[in-house]
């Protein structure tokens, strides 16, 4: 497996002293599902951000092997953002909304309808591309913040804590329509979340981060079978995953209290 995304030693100090990351190191290969978990303040969203370009490490640096880069070390188009709120513009519908990045990049209505379109129908939404913010669910206006992330097509797709807010029968479906996305388009996702249950579901690897500063404490692997539904949810195998991680991650609790 190629790497895709190195962090090496990044440290992040904010203006009012507080030091988010220290000495953060992380190779993320083409094709992972990696979920950082931790608690909160650990430093999880800062290290997305800092491997969007969307802040900048004070130390340490990230490298893109096998991308090609721009003037701020930034591969060129190959990054998707889902955040933790949908933020969608009220005054767009839905084909709009997800039409945006491709509007930016210079593309036409009808350039981009086709593309547009076909994520929409990725995300189980075409039938709505006329609908405004207002008419949809909480979780339809996630599913169209992630088609308008991926309609770009980048290679790595990176998600702030996407379905923290939502109910839990609504984000055990987006979790299974995640993956399904996954596996059919064989991008690379990093997923921040503070739940055990949802890294233990969704990832091909977990790393556990300490807080107080931020850094990696846990690297684990996770073998799961082929196919996740509500048969792996209530199996011994899933049970026995997520007791892992959980002992991980009461080990980095336990780490930065002494």
């Amino acid at each position: 497996m190629s790497t895709l995304l190195a962090m090496r030693d990044v440290s992040k100090i904010f203006a009012n002293g507080t030091l988010a990351l220290n000495g953060m190191s992380l190779e993320i290969g083409e094709g992972e599902f990696l979920s950082l978990l931790g608690p909160s303040g650990c430093g999880k969203s800062t290290a997305l951000r800092i491997m969007a370009g969307l802040a900048a490490p004070s130390s340490g640096t990230v490298e893109w092997p096998s991308s090609r880069t721009n003037e701020r070390g930034l591969p060129q188009g190959d990054i998707g953002f889902v955040f933790q709120e949908p933020t969608l513009m009220p005054w767009q519908n839905v084909f709009g909304n997800v039409y945006l990045p491709l509007k930016l990049h210079g593309l036409s209505k009808a350039q981009a309808r086709e593309r547009v379109m076909d994520n929409l129908q990725n995300v189980g939404l075409a039938d709505f591309a006329n609908a405004y913010p207002r008419q949809l669910s909480g979780g339809m206006k996630m599913r169209v913040s992630i088609a308008r992330a991926l309609v770009t097509r980048p290679r790595l797709l990176l998600m702030d804590e996407p379905f923290a807010a939502l109910d839990e029968i609504t984000r055990h479906k987006l979790n299974d329509d995640l993956l399904a996305l996954w596996r059919r388009t064989g991008i690379t996702v990093i997923f921040v979340t503070h739940s055990v249950f949802e890294s233990a579901y969704l990832s091909s690897r977990i790393v556990v981060m300490r807080p107080r500063p931020g850094q990696v404490f846990s690297d684990l692997p996770i073998a799961q079978p082929e196919m996740r539904g509500e048969t792996y949810r209530v199996s011994e195998f899933y049970r026995a995953n997520c007791q892992s991680v959980s002992e991980a991650l009461q080990g980095a609790i336990r780490a930065a209290e002494s």
